[in-house]
């Protein structure tokens, strides 16, 4: 006989609009101009997804020297993270067409930068060393422009050049509470710190992990749908622990998961980074049922309606259905 087993399904969760944009704009691409598209750094942080382009023709590719000289014709694919502004100049200089997929929020970001920068501030970037997002954001504005603070003790470390024009910027996929942290202990040092017009971390970041935080309490195991290299997926395993969850992990596939060893347990939270395709989620949710009398009840904390529009150069293109339902996730 199974044992009983509640699923708390966190709703807003998986794909986000910029994420659905990037995705479609590959989609779009490869029907508009046909294969190869190529695509520099993975569109989105998740292999299920870039697996799934490969095998509609996408090719992917770390740098755009990479690229054969008898398909600069074809469209290369800058990814939703955002790209410096030398990455843009590179594909001019080689006569590439490229189609530029970053998320709407963190062009946004990018825009907040330079208007500190404008106004003659020293620019603080809040962020993940190493992550694309960073990197794209620094490179919006020439080296030295930027200083790049992750924590709380690096923020007690900052010893800026001139103490009264700053201003800061953060990466669109952080804890909400961290961030809020590291905010507060700048400000505390540097009073004269502005912030940028509008919140940098994105609207998806934050209802996922509140849609966590509600879930969360009482859970015996979370899990969290997301690639290792998903920033917005790790701090979702974070939140989930903090806000009460006994064990959170961050799992790719239901093969993933240590069925033989999950002890006893009642309650399991489940939700999905902004990259991770709802596929994968039915996926573990069949897994669970198929081991335990699972039953499913939903922890809805907000309602998401966003939608970026793509490329005017791809606008007029049609999907089938069975691209929408990829697309989609």
């Amino acid at each position: 006989m199974k044992r009983p087993l509640t699923i708390r399904l966190c709703e807003p969760r998986g794909f986000c609009a910029g994420v659905d944009r990037a995705i479609q704009i590959v989609v779009l691409a490869l029907k508009r101009f046909g294969a190869p598209v190529y695509v520099r750094h993975e569109i989105v942080h998740n292999r299920f997804v870039v697996e799934g382009l490969e095998a509609k023709g996408a090719v992917f590719v770390e740098e755009l020297d990479e690229i054969p000289a008898e398909h600069r014709m074809q469209p290369v694919v800058f990814s939703a993270h955002g790209v410096p502004k030398s990455v843009p100049a590179d594909a001019e200089a080689r006569n590439l067409f490229y189609l530029d997929a970053t998320c709407p929020l963190v062009s946004k970001v990018h825009k907040q930068a330079m208007r500190h920068q404008r106004l003659g501030r020293h620019v603080v970037l809040i962020g993940h060393a190493g992550h694309p997002e960073v990197i794209g954001t620094m490179g919006q504005l020439e080296p030295g422009a930027v200083s790049l603070i992750e924590t709380v003790e690096d923020a007690d470390r900052y010893e800026p050049a001139d103490s009264e024009n700053l201003g800061y910027v953060t990466q669109t996929t952080l804890s909400v509470d961290d961030t809020a942290g590291v905010i507060a202990r700048l400000q505390e040092r540097f009073p004269n710190l502005s912030a940028p017009a509008a919140d940098s971390i994105c609207y998806a970041t934050t209802n996922r992990q509140e849609a966590v935080k509600h879930a969360a309490p009482g859970c015996d195991l979370f899990l969290i749908v997301g690639a290792p290299n998903s920033s917005n997926s790790k701090r979702l395993v974070e939140v989930a622990e903090k806000a009460g969850a006994r064990k959170s992990l961050l799992v790719q596939r239901a093969s993933e998961i240590d069925w033989d060893n999950l002890g006893d347990i009642s309650v399991v939270g489940l939700s999905a980074g902004a990259s991770a395709p709802e596929v994968i989620v039915n996926e573990i949710i069949a897994a669970f049922k198929s081991r335990f009398d699972a039953t499913v009840d939903l922890a809805v904390t907000a309602e998401e309606n966003e939608h970026f529009l793509v490329n005017r150069e791809l606008r007029d293109v049609e999907l089938t259905n069975q691209d929408m339902a990829f697309v989609n996730g």
